[in-house]
């Protein structure tokens, strides 16, 4: 299996960036989709973003579309999500989660990362 390690959370102004990182080790990086999930207070975790394994195919869903990009470089091992015009109901933590099964939903993910905290404020 795979071991995942997510960066580049932090704080951050509403309507500012940051890009989130997700660094594989161990395993095949190619034979994996991705995802990103983000978990708020109170909330389901939700998936927001999905890769294919050879990123030919993604998914954003609607409420981060036209914000947020997923893609991957399999030859860093690494998946990224930019993510643009923060909103303050972004605020999350948001997790990197590999599966083998494509596309990568909360029901069939296979390894998740340990999560890094995005705070957006006013």
């Amino acid at each position: 299996q795979v071991q995942l390690v997510e960066s580049g959370g932090g704080m951050v102004q509403a309507g500012g960036s940051l890009r989130l990182s997700c660094a594989a080790s161990g395993g095949t990086f190619s034979r994996y989709a991705m995802g990103w999930f983000r978990q708020a207070p109170g909330k389901e975790r939700e998936v927001i973003a999905s890769i294919s394994k050879d990123g030919g195919t993604t998914y954003v869903d609607r409420s981060v579309k036209g914000r947020f990009t997923i893609s991957r470089e399999d030859n860093k091992n690494t998946v990224y999500l930019q993510m643009n015009g923060l909103k303050l109901e972004d605020t999350a933590i948001y997790y990197c989660a590999a599966g083998r099964r494509s596309p990568v939903l909360r029901g069939n993910v296979d390894v998740w990362g340990q999560g890094t905290q995005v705070s957006v404020s006013s």
